[in-house]
């Protein structure tokens, strides 16, 4: 009985130094970033009967063949071609931990399995190829195999519904600036690359502005001639090129396109 009594002592202590080994820290999700490049905005679109209910159907404006970026740093670890079934051509990247990123329904690849990617890498463009009925990208997070709710930045995507994603993806900080020259009026702030989009505000001439980012739209003749650039002077507030000092015809050098 004696030794029995011990016995079970012994077995309790064991018991009880597993209860206090502490368990190995969960490695932390990566940053991830919207999947499209610098600056651009895109409508994720999150849905209940989606499959898998946690992915985000991209879409924007003409955006066949628009191209898709890393959304963390990882290892494409898959590149596959369904057919007109399923996703389609699609890509995988392993993100470590468990992290793992779809990006499905593409036009095409630029990238091959066991190539190391980086944020703003281009893996391939947006298409509509499988069980799709329209351009986008379907994007997913999973973790360990299973679907997670989407988070950019940290922040948790919308659920459920339509929200406009901003990218910050391989920004390099890389801005421009220009002097607006109207000849003395105030210069119309688009909430748009265009014309036709909501005036927000003005800007008055010989103001200096920074160019975040720059884009095509509506054509417009200005103070510097006839051109359809476009410049985004804030969130949501763009101004036409043609009216705008930057010392260069055309595009700025390094500066994004929106």
């Amino acid at each position: 009985m004696r030794r029995r009594w011990w016995s079970l002592a012994a077995a309790a202590l064991l018991s009880v130094g597993a209860l206090v080994v502490p368990a190995s820290p969960a490695m932390a999700a990566p940053t991830f970033k919207v999947p499209f490049p610098c600056n651009q905005s895109w409508t994720g679109q999150t849905r209940t009967n989606h499959s898998p209910p946690y992915s985000i159907d991209f879409n924007r404006t003409d955006d066949l063949g628009d191209p898709v970026v890393a959304s963390a740093p990882g290892t494409v670890d898959r590149v596959t071609d369904l057919g007109g079934t399923s996703y389609g051509k699609y890509v995988r990247i392993n993100h470590g931990g468990g992290y793992t990123t779809y990006y499905a329904h593409l036009n095409g690849f630029n990238v091959s399995v066991g190539q190391t990617v980086g944020y703003g890498k281009v893996i391939g463009w947006v298409g509509s190829t499988g069980g799709s009925t329209g351009p986008h990208l379907h994007y997913e997070q999973r973790l360990n195999g299973n679907d997670i709710q989407i988070r950019f930045n940290g922040a948790l995507a919308l659920y459920w519904g339509s929200k406009t994603y901003t990218s910050d993806n391989g920004c390099s900080g890389s801005t421009g600036s220009g002097t607006v020259n109207t000849a003395g009026a105030n210069l119309t702030v688009r909430s748009g690359p265009g014309t036709g989009y909501d005036a927000v505000g003005t800007v008055a001439d010989g103001t200096r502005v920074t160019i975040y980012c720059q884009t095509t739209g509506t054509t417009v003749t200005g103070t510097y001639g006839t051109s359809n650039i476009w410049d985004r002077i804030g969130s949501g507030r763009y101004i036409a090129d043609a009216y705008v000092h930057t010392g260069y015809d055309g595009f700025i050098p390094n500066v994004p396109r929106c």
